[in-house]
């Protein structure tokens, strides 16, 4: 697992604003138990590309495990409204189906 995430590093190093190489580092960095390191990475992404959709699903399921429910709502929401925006329906129902099991 740590080649991996040398190897994403590596590229991400390369290429800094490659949204795909730093979403596949965060999600490693979740794997190794690393939550800070893979919170980092996840909001960093969100900051500079909000339309990376899939980010925040990660990000809010991240946020739920380490007890942090209000800004994993947070998350969520703002994903959906992004998904939206992108007419992106399955990213939006994933991320509804994620909030509405975190808040029922």
């Amino acid at each position: 697992m740590m080649d991996r995430i040398i190897k994403l590093q590596e590229f991400l190093a390369a290429n800094p604003a490659d949204s795909f190489i730093q979403h596949a580092l965060a999600l490693e960095y979740v794997k190794t138990g690393e939550e800070a390191k893979a919170r980092q990475l996840f909001e960093e992404l969100l900051t500079r590309d909000p339309a990376y959709v899939g980010s925040y699903y990660h990000l809010g399921k991240l946020l739920e495990r380490t007890n942090q429910n209000e800004e994993a709502i947070r998350v969520y929401e703002r994903g959906m409204e992004v998904a939206r925006k992108l007419e992106d329906q399955h990213s939006y129902a994933e991320l509804k189906a994620a909030l509405e099991e975190l808040i029922y």
